[in-house]
């Protein structure tokens, strides 16, 4: 993990195309800003997990339906 120190308004790189920028420091929160394209998907992470957990059941759920419908 590369651990970095910047302060407000100091960004940080990420490849060719995505920049994040410490919008605010209060207190133990942090704002970040991040410019990336559109069609690079940006989540908190908690977020990302749950979509993740989601479509894994989503898919069992989608094999268990077309193993009962072969049984048929």
């Amino acid at each position: 993990m590369l651990v970095l120190t910047r302060k407000t308004k100091e960004a940080i790189q990420v490849g060719d195309d995505i920049e994040i920028t410490v919008l605010e420091i209060e207190g133990d929160q942090v704002k970040l800003g991040i410019n990336a394209p559109k069609q690079v998907e940006i989540h908190r992470k908690e977020i990302y997990l749950s979509i993740k957990h989601e479509n894994s059941e989503a898919a069992n759920t989608s094999i268990s339906l077309m193993d009962q419908l072969k049984k048929l």
